[in-house]
């Protein structure tokens, strides 16, 4: 069978992560987004090593003392609690919009520092297009009272999420990605165990508590994660970070029908640009393999 093409798996990865504010939305009330954001890297990173010790991934393993490999889980690690808190604050719909529609943008710049390649046109045009969405939706939220330190979390959820898919990409394309994933995620769930000393984790008993957090563990962490990495191997980081606009398209669309959020018009225009700047990117072809890069590695 012909695998599938690196953007369709990252389309896929998007519509699991999109699911993951509603599922904070629906865990119990005591799950607070710092707990929440921790047991999901917890229960992810046990499950994504399971699968790397059952496949013999972990013993082919190279170059992983690499500094990329921290970027890689420190950025893992940051987003956590920066995206459950700006969703806790603003929302599932806008708090998602603001966090993967910043993205592309440090991405992009990120690529054209490390990669000394320009973003093409059609990136730019995306890009822009998506900031203006973002732009809107901000707009629209002040409107329904959004927190502003809300959006700022979402920024940096979204500069967090960059510096991981600028990061992970180089060992997509070194073959290994069950196992690399496996790694980061390790290393950014031990980051963030201090932070489950902090809450009453008693609501993880609740039926609502376990489900929520094995459906963020299990299917919104390793089960996308691993297709992101796979789709990493053929896709640029920029197109990529702009495919991830898929997530919040399926948020927006479990926010309204599952949570209700009900965002103004103003919003559904910026929702709908933001969708204009994925199909956009979508449009651009089947992917090909960047050139070797002519800075060292991170």
């Amino acid at each position: 069978m012909r695998r599938p093409p690196g953007p369709l798996l990252i389309v896929s990865a998007t519509i699991l992560w999109g699911t993951t504010g509603t599922a904070q939305e629906l865990a119990p009330e005591a799950a607070t987004p710092l707990t929440v954001g921790s047991l999901r890297l917890l229960i992810g990173a046990a499950t994504l090593f399971l699968v790397a010790a059952a496949g013999g991934h972990l013993s082919r393993l190279s170059g992983m003392r690499r500094p990329a490999t921290f970027v890689a889980a420190i950025g893992i690690a940051a987003y956590q609690p920066f995206f459950f808190l700006a969703v806790d604050r603003t929302g599932v719909v806008l708090g998602t919009i603001v966090a993967i529609g910043s993205a592309p943008v440090v991405a992009g710049l990120l690529a054209w520092g490390y990669d000394r390649v320009p973003p093409s046109r059609r990136w730019v045009g995306a890009t822009g297009t998506a900031l203006a969405g973002v732009a809107l939706l901000v707009a629209a939220g002040r409107d329904i009272g959004i927190s502003a330190d809300g959006v700022l979390f979402a920024v940096a959820a979204g500069t967090a999420y960059a510096f991981y898919v600028i990061a992970a990409r180089q060992f997509s394309r070194e073959g290994n990605v069950v196992g690399s994933t496996a790694v980061f995620f390790g290393i950014a769930a031990v980051l963030l165990l201090p932070l489950l000393g902090t809450d009453d984790l008693d609501w993880i008993a609740e039926r609502s508590g376990w489900i929520a957090m094995l459906h963020l563990g299990i299917l919104a962490t390793a089960a996308a994660y691993l297709l992101f990495a796979s789709g990493l191997k053929t896709t640029r980081s920029t197109t990529a970070t702009t495919l991830s606009l898929g997530e919040p398209a399926t948020a927006a669309m479990l926010g309204v029908i599952v949570i209700g959020e009900r965002p103004p018009l103003l919003g559904w225009i910026g929702f709908a640009l933001l969708l204009l700047a994925l199909l956009v990117i979508a449009t651009e072809g089947r992917s090909h393999r960047l050139a070797p890069r002519r800075s060292p590695p991170v």
